[in-house]
């Protein structure tokens, strides 16, 4: 194992989370915490009654050694007796109520610090489905994950405990000092002097596990990232006999996650022996000078004796907001990482005057559009064709030519540079994006179903539809003979990933999940791929049936439905090189007729 080694980190992440270039500077933690008071404050008033249980611990926890004090004076050094059980009574009663505010307080800021988390959650999760698509595109999911848990949940641990306990050194701090100078102002100044380098300790520790705990954030995210996407990839792992290449790749990162996590933790288990330290120095400074005073007459035994005690609940205090101080950067650099994701820019808004569109007959027209995803060079160019309602249209051409960038921009899930979209005669970027979402179906390569049943998931596509309007769909599809075969039928419960049914399978139920959606444009994106001999007769029959009456777009596609196709668009370099009928194009002896005579005879890729 090789051992642990020290650094002065400066950490930080670009959009994509690679390093930077260039380390940013480091976010303001008063404005996070302020962020976090923001939510903290919609429990005002519970906030309130948690307040006034940490102000009677504070007081009774001040009176308790006081009286101790007193009953050392007036009863054990003069030996009286009377009055004493009376005295010891109310001791009894004053740590009952003491321990009674404790557990009220605590009670109720757990309810607090849940609600606040779970908003933090919600707002969160929330703002993920307002973010555009290329947001998901530079970001590991699990990273993305890391942050709506594992960060939460630290902020949550912290809310737990630091709130409450931020309140109650803060508030028995003053307390003890008044105490203490209204008893003996000599023997407080000797008690302030651990003040000084108890500060300048914690500067110096805290300096280093600030950077240290954020790093630590950072590299469980993208463990977890890791983790998750070698996860979901595992039967490609397997197939490369990437194994080892992975295990290495995940020692990697657990090491960083060891390293950080282990100087974190380092530094700051060292302010609770700092403390210590200096409390044993306090107390031994107090007995020695208390016990001169006392010979002299200056101070009582019970004064010596209330100062000891106090002398700990001073050093206590200072402890605690210490040890809080250094959770609460740990739950400010996750909650930064929060904040990172709320502050991303949404998806833009649609314009003032936007519509909805009830019904949709959809014709389709590109007029010059242009579009790029990075500046520096056009993704695609100059785009122009129309497509009459209910027409099937074929994007072919190599990868990367803008098949996907064109479903992309019809959909809205980026926006045109140039160029206008028309949907119906009406610019698609004066129609709500949700409205024209709604008219449009898509069955894709990569078949995504949820966790849940086969009836779950096709009525997902419509979830007012009944169970009935569901079978029907399933028929349509060609679904139902292979649904109806499994033990328990639509109820039949798939994980994500859909293991226990085939890839063809699963895509009949995602043309099933589209035929009940009941769109008026249709996008298939390799919707055959990899599909056996008669699932892909099975799937070219749902599919007929799904296209029927509809505005089809179909990327790559097996060649006999793009032969059907009423427009053949062939791209190359972002821009449209040829167009037209499959025959019409073969007698141009263009591109076209190069790839139908050369290897795509079975498939256009």
């Amino acid at each position: 194992m090789k051992p642990f080694q020290y650094k002065k980190i400066k950490y930080s992440m670009d959009e994509k989370g690679q390093p930077p270039k260039k380390v940013q500077k480091r976010k303001n933690r008063k404005a996070t915490l302020k962020r976090i008071w923001g939510y903290l404050a919609a429990n005002k008033g519970m906030l309130s009654l948690v307040l006034s249980m940490v102000l009677l611990s504070s007081a009774f926890g001040l009176l308790g050694p006081f009286l101790i004090g007193m009953a050392i004076d007036d009863y054990i050094v003069t030996r009286k007796t009377s009055g004493l059980g009376g005295l010891l009574l109310g001791l009894a009663g004053i740590y009952l109520v003491y321990s009674c505010s404790l557990w009220m307080q605590n009670y109720w800021m757990v309810g607090i610090a849940q609600q606040t988390v779970s908003r933090m959650r919600t707002d969160l999760f929330g703002h993920l489905h307002k973010l555009p698509i290329q947001f998901f595109d530079h970001r590991q999911h699990g990273e993305l994950m890391s942050r709506v848990t594992n960060d939460i949940e630290n902020v949550s641990s912290t809310l737990n405990s630091s709130v409450i306990q931020i309140f109650s050194s803060l508030l028995t701090l003053i307390g003890t000092i008044g105490v203490m100078l209204w008893l003996s102002p000599l023997l407080t100044v000797l008690t302030l002097l651990i003040v000084p380098t108890m500060f300048l300790g914690l500067k110096w520790i805290t300096k280093r596990t600030g950077p240290l705990y954020k790093e630590q954030q950072r590299n469980l995210g993208q463990l977890n990232g890791f983790i998750e996407e070698t996860i979901s990839g595992q039967r490609i792992v397997k197939t490369f006999s990437q194994e080892e290449r992975v295990i290495a790749e995940f020692l990697e990162k657990s090491d960083m996650l060891k390293q950080s996590g282990f100087w974190s933790q380092a530094f700051s288990g060292l302010i609770p022996k700092l403390m210590n330290v200096l409390n044993n120095m306090s107390f031994a400074v107090i007995a020695g000078v208390g016990g001169i005073l006392a010979l002299k007459g200056m101070i009582t035994i019970g004064v010596i004796v209330i100062f000891t005690e106090y002398s700990r609940q001073f050093t206590r205090p200072l402890n605690d907001l210490a040890n809080q101080f250094n959770t609460l950067l740990s739950a400010v650099a996750g909650a930064e990482r929060v904040f990172e994701i709320l502050d991303e820019t949404e998806e833009e808004q649609d314009e003032e005057m936007s519509i909805e569109l009830p019904n949709m007959k959809g014709r389709v027209e590109f007029h010059n559009v242009s579009f790029s995803y990075e500046k520096g060079g056009d993704t695609v160019k100059d785009i122009a064709f129309i497509a009459n309602a209910g027409e099937t249209v074929a994007l072919i051409g190599p990868t990367g030519a803008g098949k996907t960038t064109l479903i992309n921009l019809l959909s809205r899930f980026y926006d045109s540079d140039n160029g206008t979209i028309l949907i119906d005669g009406i610019d698609s970027k004066k129609i709500k994006r949700d409205s024209l979402r709604r008219h449009m179906g898509f069955v894709l390569q990569d078949s995504f179903l949820f966790k849940g049943t086969i009836r779950e998931n096709i009525r997902y596509g419509r979830l007012d539809a009944a169970d009935n309007e569901v079978e029907i769909a399933a028929k349509m599809a060609n679904a139902d003979s292979f649904i109806s075969k499994l033990e328990d039928g639509y109820e039949t419960v798939l994980n994500q990933d859909g293991s226990g049914i085939s890839q063809g399978q699963k895509q009949l139920i995602s043309i099933a999940r589209a035929i009940l959606a009941d769109p008026a444009l249709l996008i298939l994106d390799e919707a055959t791929s990899s599909i056996d001999t008669i699932t892909e007769l099975k799937i070219q029959e749902a599919l007929q049936r799904l296209m029927k009456g509809r505005t089809s777009f179909v990327i790559a596609h097996r060649l006999n439905t793009i032969q059907q196709a009423d427009q053949i668009l062939v791209l190359e370099n972002g821009r449209i090189i040829e167009k037209g009928t499959h025959d019409s194009l073969l007698s141009e002896k263009g591109f076209y007729h190069s790839l139908f005579n050369g290897q795509f005879n079975d498939k256009i890729s």
